[in-house]
C-alpha cells in the first residue's frame, strides 16, 4: 500500500512539474532583461509590464473578451439550466435528444464551423458577420457540451427526481421546488460549469479571428498580433492572462466550497418549514370547511 503510494505520489509531482516548467520559464521571460547564453537570466526588469498595462489596446482587448465571455456564459446558464431540469424531470424520454444535440459541438471543428456561420449571416435578415453577436452565438454552441455535463450531472448527483416529486407532495408548486430545493443543491454543479466555460472562452481563437477578427479585438487577437513583435511583452501577456483565468478560477471554486459546507440547523429548519407551509394552509383550509 505505501509503495502504491508513493508511486502515485511521483507520477503526480512529475505531472506537476511538467505543467509548471512552461509557466515558470515564461515568467522568468516576461521579466528578463538580458538572457541570452546562461541558464537564468543575466537582469530583471518590469519594462514589458510597464509597457503592457500602459497599452490602451490591451485593456480594450481585455473588456472585449469579458464582456463575450460574461454574455455567453449568463445566456447559457439562463437558457441551459431550465431547459435541462424541464427535460430530465418532466421529459425524460427527449433526454437523449437533448444529449445528442449538446454533445455536437465536439464533433464540429471551429474553421468549418466559422465558415458556414460567415455564409449564413453575411445577408438575409440578420446579417451579423463582423459583430460581436455573431462571436456569442458561436461561444454559446462552443460552451453547450460543458453546461449540459456539469447541470445534468448534478441533477443526477441530488436525484432531482425525486426531491420534485417530495417538494410537491408537501404542497410546493414546481417553481417552489426548483427554486427551493434542487437550485441550490446543484449550484456547485453550475459554478463548475461556468468555470470550465469561462476557461475555454478565454484560450479559444479560431471563431474570434475568422467572424470579427480585429473589428472586435479579443485577448487573444491581442495576443497573436504581439507574436512577432516581441517575445518579451508577449510573455507579459500570457503571464497576465493565466493571472486572470486564476484569479476567476479561485473565485469560482471559493464559491463552490462555500456552497458545499453543510447547512445550520437554523437554515435547514427555514427550508422545511417555506415547503410545509403551503401543505399546511392547505389542512387549516381543509379543517374549516369540515368544522
Amino acid at each position: 500500500m505505501k509503495t502504491s503510494l508513493s508511486f502515485h505520489k511521483v507520477i503526480v509531482g512529475l505531472l506537476v512539474i511538467y505543467l509548471v516548467i512552461p509557466l515558470a520559464a515564461t515568467l522568468l521571460f516576461s521579466v528578463a532583461g538580458k538572457w541570452d547564453h546562461t541558464i537564468l537570466p543575466e537582469s530583471f526588469t518590469m519594462k514589458w509590464y510597464i509597457e503592457l498595462f500602459h497599452d490602451e489596446r490591451f485593456y480594450g482587448a481585455l473588456q472585449h473578451t469579458l464582456f463575450l465571455i460574461f454574455v455567453t456564459v449568463g445566456l447559457g446558464v439562463v437558457i441551459m439550466l431550465p431547459t435541462i431540469f424541464i427535460i430530465t424531470v418532466y421529459f425524460s424520454k427527449w433526454e437523449g435528444w437533448l444529449q445528442t444535440v449538446a454533445m455536437l459541438p465536439y464533433g464540429i471543428p471551429p474553421i468549418v464551423g466559422a465558415v458556414g456561420l460567415i455564409k449564413v449571416y453575411s445577408n438575409g435578415p440578420l446579417p451579423i458577420t463582423g459583430t460581436p453577436w455573431i462571436l456569442v452565438g458561436a461561444y454559446f454552441i462552443t460552451i453547450l457540451p460543458f453546461m449540459y455535463q456539469g447541470i445534468r450531472n448534478s441533477l443526477r448527483t441530488v436525484n432531482a427526481v425525486q426531491l420534485v416529486d417530495a417538494a410537491e407532495l408537501l404542497g410546493a408548486t414546481k417553481f417552489q421546488a426548483f427554486r427551493t430545493v434542487v437550485f441550490p443543491n446543484i449550484i456547485s454543479g453550475i459554478l463548475v460549469s461556468t468555470l470550465l466555460s469561462v476557461a475555454l472562452l478565454f484560450s479559444e481563437f479560431a471563431f474570434a479571428n475568422l467572424l470579427v477578427g480585429g473589428r472586435f479585438e479579443t485577448i487573444q487577437i491581442y495576443l497573436a498580433d504581439k507574436l512577432n513583435s516581441s517575445g518579451h511583452l508577449t510573455s507579459a501577456i500570457v503571464i497576465t492572462y493565466y493571472s486572470i483565468i486564476l484569479l476567476v478560477t479561485g473565485t469560482v471554486l471559493k464559491l463552490t466550497f462555500k456552497k458545499d459546507k453543510v447547512p445550520s440547523p437554523s437554515s435547514k429548519k427555514r427550508s422545511v418549514f417555506f415547503i410545509n407551509k403551503p401543505f399546511r394552509q392547505k389542512n387549516t383550509a381543509l379543517e374549516g370547511e369540515n368544522s
